[in-house]
């Protein structure tokens, strides 16, 4: 987590990292999805950006 102090006003953020290879196993995404986010980011990623950058196949009956 990280603090910021402005003056009087006290600003939290905190970021989610992921390891690419978690993330890809809990959304289900295949080998070369998995491999185009490694080439991305490398290892380790935001939720925000890992969420962003995926494409899935629609899931049709």
């Amino acid at each position: 987590m990280e603090r910021i102090e402005t003056g009087e006003i006290e600003i939290r953020s905190s970021t989610q990292v992921w390891s690419v290879a978690d993330f890809a196993k809990r959304n289900n995404l295949d080998e070369n999805e998995e491999r185009r986010l490694r080439q991305l980011f490398g290892a380790f990623a935001t939720a925000g950006e890992l969420q962003h950058n995926i494409t899935r196949k629609p899931r049709w009956r």
